[in-house]
C-alpha cells in the first residue's frame, strides 16, 4: 500500500469514531508494510482525555507487538497530532508521521489543539524531593530496568 492508502485507512476511521458518537479521529500504524493497530479517538466513551486517537493506536500497536518500541514504525493519522500525541510517538520511537488534516482544520470546528503549540496553559511548579531522587538512582541501578 501506498502513505496516502494508509492515510485514507485513517480517515476511514476517523469516519468510525463519529459515526459510534466520538470526535472525527482515526490513526494507523504501519511497520514493514504490516497494519499494527487502526484506531479512534475514545476520550468521551472512555471518558479518559488521554485517549486521542494516536494514543490509542500506539497503545494497540505495542500490545500487537508485546514491546514499548515502535522504531520503524510509521503513523498514520486523520488530523495533525496535538503535542501529547506528537510527544508519544516519539517515545514510542516512531520518527515518521503522515496527517490529513491539520491544527488550523481542528480549530475552526472547536477543537483547542492550536492553543497547545502557542502558549504554556499549565503553570509547573518544582518542589525537589530527595526521596523521589533517590527511587529514581535505584531504579537506575538495578538490574531489571529498560532503556527508554
Amino acid at each position: 500500500m501506498t502513505h496516502e492508502e494508509y492515510l485514507r485507512l485513517a480517515i476511514e476511521e476517523s469516519a468510525r469514531s463519529v459515526e459510534e458518537g466520538s470526535s472525527p479521529f482515526g490513526a494507523v500504524i504501519v511497520r514493514n508494510e504490516e497494519i499494527l493497530a487502526v484506531e479512534h479517538n475514545l476520550v468521551v466513551p472512555c471518558q479518559d482525555p488521554t485517549a486521542h486517537a494516536e494514543v490509542t493506536a500506539i497503545r494497540a500497536a505495542c500490545a500487537e507487538i508485546g514491546s514499548y518500541d515502535l522504531s520503524g514504525a510509521i503513523l498514520y493519522t486523520s488530523c495533525e497530532p496535538c503535542p501529547m500525541c506528537l510527544n508519544a510517538a516519539k517515545w514510542a520511537n516512531i520518527k515518521e508521521i503522515y496527517y490529513a488534516c491539520d491544527r488550523d482544520d481542528a480549530d475552526k470546528i472547536g477543537f483547542r489543539d492550536k492553543v497547545f503549540y502557542e502558549q504554556d496553559v499549565v503553570h509547573m511548579h518544582h518542589l525537589k524531593v530527595s526521596e523521589a531522587v533517590d527511587i529514581m538512582q535505584k531504579w537506575y541501578q538495578s538490574e531489571t530496568k529498560k532503556p527508554y
